[in-house]
């Protein structure tokens, strides 16, 4: 079994007959076997595939829309020609290893209608899905008996925005003599790279038409965008305005989505053809004219069954006037809606302040800490905010401690507190920040405050982690009576999707806020995030002022680290030092493990080792 490196298999085919004879006749295996090809045969068997399967398996059901084959096939039928007649045949298949088209022909084989380990056992297409690379397989290496004479490689096909596998191409032929690397490797790397540009180019063209639709809504200036509540969306880009940020409940941009998508498959589902331009109106709120008895299910697929049916979604409270959003050739990308709510319009309705960050979550152990710290805050006696760095601790408190004036002291400047304690005025509340820092001097300077004023408002806060001394851990002891320990953001991911927009720099009047594809918010939900909600911001600045794109932020767009997703297990601060490097190293070479190790100075066995520590 290979990738793009011989193995010991590909060496030595005879004796591997042999041993995958006495595998399947249950006898001990030689020494010299791979383990890997073992590994397979045994995940083969396991599964319960006959090794001597005759007819094809079970004919899967295939997509209604493969946007993948729509476009590999005029790229593919090109290549067609160079495969040679009765040498080689090529197979696209989809991400769940389903056949969507073949051609070419190879005497004796015959392809199965899905490819994966499950149905056929051990194969090349299975092997690139699984390894994200290019892969080989030579005769025996395969389980089936009738795949002993075929040589197989297999290139995965990567999605261009979120660099998910899609499917992968194969080029199958008679057991090559050459063996690895397969003679049509170049072939298959030249297919899947054509296939992959056309999908780039696709994708391009798709988010130009959603945009100049959203740009017609909006006047191409945008100048009504800061009135007209607009979203424009395809299934899989979104672009909302102002307005409609304040209008898009969770309910309405649920069924917009779904429209959207089933507008596209039907290639304008019907009644699209019938509301020309002007669209239609669903309403989305009250249920007002409905049939009586009507289930909200059935209310909600009428807005899905035709962009000029009604559809109602209970709580919604507005209005959607649909347009669909079409190519030049009248094919239909996605839809525009124009939202207004029941009752006075859109335009009049005033801009929602933003809330503050440290109030901004639904989370029951957010929820929980932000009640306990506004009850203790109501007695002018000292309170301590505990919690991982970045999780908001300094600025809680300030919530906390109102509009008035505040001293602010920092132990991580000053260790002592010598000249904050000596400038500060007793009537004022202090704020004491890093108390993990203070030193001797400072816990002294600190105890005596406390002691002679003991009904100053102060709130202390502090970051567990590094060893502290007897006299602070004293002073923590007193103070853990009246606490508030700040969870982390992994511990409440779901506030994530509400702390984006707070986090996110005010748009200019006419620029689309900031939004997010579901995979893009998934990869955010599932990182770590060691520097709590301070690195969430970070991330969030940093993309709002260095992005050049119109739509929705793609999982390809995120950090490295984010866009990789969280390892196994948890690392130290060392190994997430060191893994984020390795992932920069393997971004900037294109995925070229060797030469990642080249530039980071070590082995690429190391490079291997310490991937699949991040993994196990």
């Amino acid at each position: 079994m290979t990738t793009t490196e011989h193995t010991p298999a590909a060496t030595a085919l005879p004796s591997l007959y042999d041993a995958r004879e006495r595998f399947l006749t249950g006898r001990p295996l030689p020494d010299g076997v791979p383990e890997e090809v073992a590994a397979a045969w045994r995940r083969a068997r396991f599964f319960g595939v006959p090794h001597d399967l005759k007819a094809p398996a079970a004919r899967p059901v295939r997509p209604v829309e493969s946007a993948l084959l729509d476009a590999a096939r005029p790229v593919l039928d090109r290549i067609v020609p160079a495969l040679g007649a009765g040498r080689s045949l090529l197979i696209l298949t989809d991400e769940r290893l389903r056949v969507l088209w073949t051609a070419g022909r190879v005497p004796g084989l015959e392809t199965c209608p899905v490819l994966s380990e499950q149905e056929v056992g051990n194969n090349s297409a299975a092997l690139a899905l699984r390894t994200r690379r290019r892969a080989e397989m030579h005769g025996p290496e395969h389980y089936l008996d009738r795949w002993q004479d075929v040589s197989a490689v297999t290139v995965p096909l990567l999605d261009p925005e979120s660099a998910q596998v899609l499917g992968t191409v194969t080029v199958a032929s008679r057991l090559s003599t050459a063996r690895t690397p397969h003679p049509q490797a170049a072939l298959a790397e030249a297919a899947a790279a054509a296939v992959e540009t056309e999908l780039r180019t696709r994708a391009g063209r798709a988010e130009r038409v959603l945009l100049d639709a959203y740009l017609r809504a909006t006047g191409p200036d945008g100048a009504r965008g800061a009135d007209l509540a607009v979203v424009a969306l395809d299934g899989r880009n979104r672009l909302v305005s102002d307005a409609a940020q304040r209008l898009l409940t969770p309910e309405v941009l649920e069924a917009l989505e779904r429209t959207a998508v089933s507008v596209r498959r039907g290639g304008g589902a019907g009644g699209a053809e019938d509301t020309g331009a002007a669209g239609c109106t669903a309403r989305l709120g009250d249920g007002a004219g409905e049939a009586e008895g009507t289930e909200p299910g059935e209310r909600t697929r009428r807005l899905e069954d035709g962009v000029s049916g009604a559809g109602v979604i209970e709580g919604a409270g507005c209005t959607a006037r649909i347009t669909p959003a079409r190519l030049d050739d009248g094919t239909v990308l996605g839809i525009v809606a124009v939202l207004e709510p029941l009752g006075d319009p859109v335009r009049s309705a005033p801009a929602a302040p933003r809330p503050p960050v440290t109030l901004t979550g639904s989370s029951v152990p957010w929820r929980h800490a932000v009640a306990r710290g506004v009850e203790l805050a109501r007695s002018p006696e000292p309170l301590l905010l505990t919690g991982e760095r970045g999780t908001g601790k300094s600025a809680l408190a300030r919530e906390l401690l109102g509009q008035g004036p505040v001293r602010v002291a920092d132990a991580a400047r000053d260790t002592g507190l010598d000249g904050a304690l000596a400038a500060w005025p007793a009537d004022r509340p202090l704020l004491l920040r890093h108390a993990e820092r203070l030193e001797q001097p400072g816990v002294a300077a600190l105890n005596s405050l406390l002691d002679t004023h003991p009904d100053t408002r102060v709130l202390v806060t502090y970051t567990p982690g590094a060893q502290v001394g007897p006299c602070l851990q004293r002073l923590l002891d007193k103070l853990s009576a009246r606490s508030v320990t700040l969870p982390p953001l992994r511990e409440r991911a779901e506030d994530i999707r509400e702390l984006l927009p707070v986090l996110a720099p005010r748009t200019l009047p006419g620029q689309p806020p900031l939004t997010w594809t579901l995979d893009a918010l998934r990869a955010l939900e599932l990182h770590p995030w060691p520097g709590n909600v301070t690195e969430l911001a970070h991330v969030v600045r940093a993309l709002a002022e260095q992005r050049r794109m119109f739509g929705p932020v793609r999982r390809a767009e995120l950090p490295d680290a984010v866009r990789e997703g969280p390892a196994a297990r948890p690392l130290s601060p060392m190994e997430h030092a060191e893994r984020a490097a390795i992932l920069e190293a393997l971004r900037r070479h294109g995925g070229n493990k060797a030469r990642a190790a080249a530039a980071l100075g070590i082995g690429r066995a190391t490079l291997y080792r310490k991937l699949r520590g991040y993994r196990d």
